[in-house]
């Protein structure tokens, strides 16, 4: 029940950003959300990671993601990320250094290798994060374990 009202919330609060041409509506239940867990638990790349996009509404979109390993340092100059915590559990770190930067400055988008003197924030079903746009960030995921989450992406203000 909490995390339904937690759901409502970010919702609620978000709502005036998710304005968008398409206006399709989109639910995605509990036993819905499991069942696509259990799929991409099944499809894990190389990366150690699955996912799958539920919605794109063009100016946003819902994508839910699966890790069992950490995954590479990114950040989006142009970009924000709101992430609601399924299942599992992981860190995230937020802030820092990124190594290896690669990337474009014309898309904002950035990969890197590793990253270093970040905020370590732990991580477990219910949480809700916001990641502004602009920051490095990258998940941590403990060995034997994982985490599923919902991955809402957005321009940031005035992009």
């Amino acid at each position: 029940m909490a995390l339904m009202m937690r759901l409502c919330l970010l919702l609620l609060l978000f709502a005036p950003a998710f304005v968008a041409e398409d206006s399709s509506f989109g639910l995605w239940t509990p036993a819905a959300m499991g069942q696509r867990e259990a799929a991409l638990m099944k499809n894990v790349a190389p990366d150690h990671s699955s996912r799958e996009t539920l919605a794109d509404y063009g100016d946003h979109r819902f994508r839910l993601l699966y890790r069992d390993a950490d995954g590479l340092p990114e950040e989006h100059d142009k970009i924000v990320d709101v992430v609601v915590v399924h299942s599992g559990e992981g860190a995230l770190i937020l802030g820092g250094t990124m190594s290896g930067k690669k990337g474009s400055a014309a898309t904002g988008e950035y990969l890197g290798s590793a990253l270093t003197g970040g905020e370590v924030h732990p991580l477990a079903a219910g949480d809700i994060v916001h990641v502004p746009a602009g920051i490095p960030h990258s998940f941590l995921v403990p060995a034997g374990k994982h985490i599923t989450y919902v991955l809402i992406k957005f321009p940031a203000k005035g992009q």
